[in-house]
């Protein structure tokens, strides 16, 4: 079975050799890699060119946002399922052999994801859970490989939203009922920071997703105010000497399970 694996990225040349080789460097062989480059001006046009022999297809052009930039790696991907790795993030060895393991048609897989904090440690080690969908985004979008045909049938990402465009997509495909398939391993890694860092805005949108595909409701305002709350807090007490407090919510309160 081919696998896409479509990679986006904007001057990102830090890190954008380290999420090729984590491609290239997979298990499983079967891959079709795809590169979106928004025009780049630092050296990330290079780090492609290095690795174009294993690419099977790349373009840089300007485009309309992240949302944009995914769209039209997926309208070039062949494979029978699509995964998504950003130019921060990489996989582990052996991330699309497990996937392509637990794979049945018309699915959405997805899996445990590590985090890394700015100074190279590691970080949060997550489970997702796909069954609070309907209360904020509780999968690691790394982690993800769709179905081709689900992407035809659904249409892929909303050029409406700049942050939470994942959320909104995988909202939309739970609430049509697709079938979410969790493999407990950890896919992807990803670090702290970027685009969804952006927190606040990420929650407005969270909130517009929810209101757009559930319906408006009065749960959907406060769980915002509940996140931002949550958010704000922990990171407020994150270095001081209450920051235990952060460590005892992930651990038993959080709806995605810190491993």
């Amino acid at each position: 079975m081919l696998v896409s694996v479509v990679t986006i990225v904007y001057n990102g040349d830090q890190f954008l050799e380290q999420t090729i080789l984590s491609v290239l460097n997979q298990t499983y062989t079967n891959i079709e890699y795809i590169i979106v480059d928004g025009g780049s001006k630092d050296n990330t046009l290079e780090i492609i060119r290095k690795y174009e022999d294993k690419i099977a297809y790349w373009k840089s052009e300007p485009d309309k946002g992240i949302s944009d930039a995914f769209n039209k790696g997926i309208e070039l991907a062949t494979g029978t399922l699509v995964g998504i790795l950003n130019a921060d993030d990489w996989l582990e060895p052996d991330a699309i052999a497990a996937v392509v393991a637990n794979y049945k048609p018309g699915c959405v897989l997805h899996g445990n994801m590590q985090y890394w904090n700015p100074d190279g440690s590691k970080g949060m080690h997550v489970m997702p859970n796909a069954a609070l969908l309907p209360i904020e985004m509780t999968i690691n979008h790394p982690t993800v490989f769709i179905d081709i045909e689900t992407y035809n049938r659904f249409g892929a990402f909303s050029t409406d939203y700049r942050l939470a465009m994942d959320y909104h997509l995988l909202l939309r495909l739970y609430k049509s009922n697709v079938s979410f398939i969790h493999v407990d391993k950890t896919i992807a890694n990803m670090r702290s920071g970027g685009a969804s860092g952006n927190w606040v805005n990420s929650y407005i949108e969270v909130r517009k997703a929810k209101d757009e595909i559930l319906g408006k409701s009065l749960n959907h305002v406060l769980t915002y105010y509940w996140q931002v709350l949550r958010r704000h807090t922990s990171e407020t007490i994150a270095d001081s000497p209450l920051s235990f407090i952060n460590k005892i919510y992930r651990r038993y309160f959080s709806p995605m399970r810190k491993l």
